[in-house]
């Protein structure tokens, strides 16, 4: 089914062209992770198609045009974690969690429950009573993904999570427990699409993934298709080996 939906996208910031004419669409139950240089638009494209930025183009959600949708009802099946927070006030990590259950048909309790199963699954119930401006980048990004993850924990079966840089100020543990749970969560149907800048976690976890360059898709499929030597030099102007894990078999990118 496909979950996530972008006919002719188009951006152009001042007189750079940041895409130009992209189109794709996103299945639910498949965790599709967005590459390239910097610069390429893979932020950029997650901005337009959570609407946060507007643009010419067709977006739509499990089959429903993003204009026809509600802002309130698609929060309930949509979920973004931005690369930053500007978040300042002196809330708890706690309460920073329970903002995502503002939009949840549930008691006051019941959000509280919520939020602290999706803390315990990144790994912040340590961290709930600290204030939200003194933690580290990394531990604000995990508290963010519990928020987010509150957010859409009632959507059912049309659920999507759109992840920009979601491992960008993680140590190796967290990276690996982040990019699992993302998998897992499109394992359980939920369509999942991520932003990194890392080849090998790339390889790792995605079921599939898009390669950008110069605004363009320039490759599209599973990870031991995309990400060949040739490939990699074309978009990324640097020579790499390519070799299959010892033990799992996935790609593994060496410089």
């Amino acid at each position: 089914m496909s979950a996530i939906s972008f006919d002719n996208l188009n951006l152009t910031l001042g007189t750079k062209c940041i895409l130009d004419d992209v189109s794709s669409s996103i299945k639910a139950g498949e965790f599709t992770i967005l590459l390239g240089p910097n610069g390429t638009g893979k932020s950029s494209l997650l901005k337009l198609i959570s609407r946060e930025w507007k643009t010419k183009g067709d977006v739509a959600y499990f089959g429903k045009a993003l204009a026809d949708w509600k802002p309130a009802q698609l929060a309930k099946h949509l979920g973004v974690l931005p690369q930053h927070s500007n978040l300042t006030f002196a809330f708890t990590a706690k309460e920073v969690v329970e903002l995502g259950g503002l939009n949840l048909a549930a008691s006051q309790k019941e959000i509280e429950e919520i939020a602290a199963q999706k803390m315990a699954q990144t790994d912040v119930t340590h961290l709930e009573d600290r204030l939200f401006p003194s933690l580290s980048g990394g531990e604000k990004q995990r508290v963010h993904l519990a928020r987010v993850l509150t957010q859409i924990s009632q959507a059912g079966e049309q659920q999507a999570l759109l992840l920009d840089e979601p491992t960008s100020a993680l140590d190796l543990g967290h990276q690996h427990k982040t990019l699992g749970l993302a998998k897992e969560m499109a394992k359980n149907g939920a369509a999942v699409v991520a932003v990194i800048h890392d080849l090998n976690l790339a390889a790792q976890y995605g079921d599939r993934v898009i390669m950008l360059n110069q605004g363009h898709i320039v490759a599209d499929g599973k990870p031991d298709d995309v990400l060949t030597p040739e490939l990699i030099e074309q978009v990324y102007q640097w020579q790499v080996t390519v070799i299959p894990h010892p033990v799992h078999g996935y790609p593994v990118i060496v410089s």
